[in-house]
């Protein structure tokens, strides 16, 4: 059996927590996307370079280096569905790309999948 977290009351094995976490990544690409200026890839830039000097850890320098990349390498990265992009979402700098009611919707409806499993 799968790992798993038991958070209010739901199992949550980290198989679905990965894909919880891929659809938000989907949903900061197309935000992205549909932006020409690229704002949401800028705030992931500044707000990595504020947490590796706030608190450096190796998982930030490695989001430090991926951001200095162009928009369709970093996009890429995000939407690995193998290992290293299940890694690398974990520690993703692109978390107010979304607004908190977007967030919450993508949480809810995995709660709701969930609660039917």
């Amino acid at each position: 059996m799968p790992a798993a977290v038991v958070v209010s009351g739901i199992v949550r094995t980290h198989q679905a927590i990965d894909r919880r976490s891929l659809a938000l990544a989907q949903t900061v690409v197309a935000r992205i996307d549909a932006d020409p200026a690229r704002h949401g890839l800028e705030l992931a830039r500044e707000t990595c370079a504020r947490w590796h000097r706030d608190n450096p850890s190796l998982a930030l320098a490695e989001w430090l280096e991926i951001l200095k990349g162009d928009w369709q390498r970093v996009r890429a990265v995000l939407l690995d569905d193998g290992a290293e992009g299940q890694r690398l979402r974990q520690s993703s700098p692109f978390c107010g790309v979304l607004t908190p009611a977007e967030r919450r919707a993508i949480y809810q409806q995995f709660a709701d999948e969930q609660k039917a499993a």
